[in-house]
Order: structure tokens, then C-alpha cells, then sequence
């Protein structure tokens, strides 16, 4: 593999957390990446994303983050990941799971939510296979991944698009479970950190989940980026 395409989810509301997320993965990858945004504003633009905005949606990537295989030319592997993610981990690992038979590979949660709500007042729900979608490695040429068309992903269903219904149940291959480590939900590791630590019920960057676990390392991580934009 030359380079591993890795598409983060951007929101408006929260660039800190896309950067924080970039400038981690990057530092610790020993491979070539290529961090790509995904910003609603360019899809639409590019009229590949046309749904009507959904008041449930909790971020404006919530659907356009099935568009990575088609972004991706429907070639190779590709990567999406949630914004509000900090790595410690070298996303090199992954090239061990890069199994053809597989259409996507993430980790396998039993998740159900303890808040009402997420960090920032949109309500929580709960549905199966939650989460599973937050941290994806794409195969993009498997032919049920080759389903995420543009218009697949503006007219199906969120259940459809995030349960993962547009593959079968033996090409969802897993991840371990370092790779989407849910703050709050698993146990912290006895010695070292996981591989990428998802900050899914409020991030460090409000000034209210700033008691979350790897807070510190978060803090730290954004103090090195602003003082990095600050000097140009």
C-alpha cells in the first residue's frame, strides 16, 4: 500500500475535534496517510449529497460518511473515522485486517447509551449495531460496498446505512476493540492507551466533559495544534 486514505468526519461545530483527530493519526501513522475532510458544504456542492437534513442527525456527517467508497473511486481501502476520536495508535496496524472477503471491518460494540442525550443537547438513542459505524475500515472494491452509491446513500435509511444492511452478515468482519475505545462505556487499559480513543458522549473540547478519561491527552494534543496555527 502507497498511501491509506483516511476520511474524517467534519462539523462545523466542532473543527477542533476533526483537527485534534487528524494531527494524533498522523502523528503516530508510520505509513503514508492522506487525511481527507468530509464537509457536507463540498458535497452538496458537487451535488453528491442531496438528502433532506434530518433534525435526528446528531453531526453533518451522520448519512455522508457513506460516501467514502465512492469517493475513494470504489478502489483499495479506505478508512472513515468520527471526529471526535484521539489516536495513540499507528493506523499501519490495519493493513493486517485488509482480508478481500471482508466488505468492512469495525469494531463489534454491544453498545447502549446511559445518557438521554450527546454532548451537545441532541438526543441519544439507542438501535443495533451502534457505533459500528463510527470507526470503518473500507474494503471499496467488495462488491456490497461497491453498493454505496450517491444515490443509495441519499435515499436509504439510516437503519439501512448504518446496521450495515447493504452487506452481509459474514462480510462485516471485526476490529479489535482498541480501534473505537468508547470513553465511558470500556474499562481503561491497565498499562499503555488504546489504539484510538472516541470521546462519544462529550468531547474535552466542551468545557463540560473535561473529567473524561484521556482529557488531558486531548487537551495537550490541541494546545500542540493551536500553538502550531498560531506560528504559522
Amino acid at each position: 500500500m502507497d498511501t491509506l486514505r483516511i476520511y474524517i468526519g467534519w462539523d462545523s461545530r466542532e473543527d477542533i475535534a476533526f483537527q485534534v483527530a487528524k494531527q494524533s493519526l498522523e502523528k503516530h501513522a508510520s505509513i503514508p496517510v492522506e487525511v481527507i475532510a468530509i464537509k457536507l458544504p463540498d458535497l452538496v456542492d458537487q451535488g453528491l449529497y442531496t438528502r433532506e437534513v434530518d433534525p435526528l442527525a446528531s453531526t453533518e456527517f451522520t448519512y455522508s460518511r457513506f460516501l467514502v467508497p465512492h469517493l475513494a473511486g470504489y478502489t483499495g481501502w479506505a478508512v472513515f473515522v468520527d471526529c471526535d476520536f484521539l489516536f495513540f495508535g499507528d493506523v499501519a496496524e490495519l493493513q493486517e485486517y485488509m482480508d478481500p472477503k471482508y466488505a468492512v471491518r469495525c469494531v463489534h460494540h454491544d453498545y447502549r447509551p446511559k445518557e438521554t442525550t450527546k454532548m451537545d443537547g441532541v438526543p441519544q438513542s439507542a438501535y443495533p449495531r451502534k457505533n459500528w459505524s463510527s470507526f470503518m475500515l473500507f474494503n471499496c472494491a467488495h462488491p456490497s460496498t461497491r453498493q454505496l452509491t450517491p444515490e443509495v446513500v441519499n435515499r436509504e435509511s439510516g437503519a439501512y446505512l448504518h446496521r450495515m444492511q447493504w452487506a452481509q452478515d459474514d462480510e462485516i468482519g471485526e476490529l479489535p476493540t482498541g480501534w473505537n475505545w468508547l470513553e465511558g462505556h470500556y474499562a481503561k487499559p491497565e498499562t499503555g492507551y488504546p489504539q484510538a480513543v472516541h470521546h462519544t458522549r462529550g468531547g474535552p473540547w466542551f468545557k463540560e466533559w473535561q473529567s473524561v478519561d484521556y482529557a488531558a491527552e486531548w487537551l495537550a494534543e490541541a494546545a500542540e495544534y493551536e500553538a502550531k496555527v498560531k506560528t504559522g
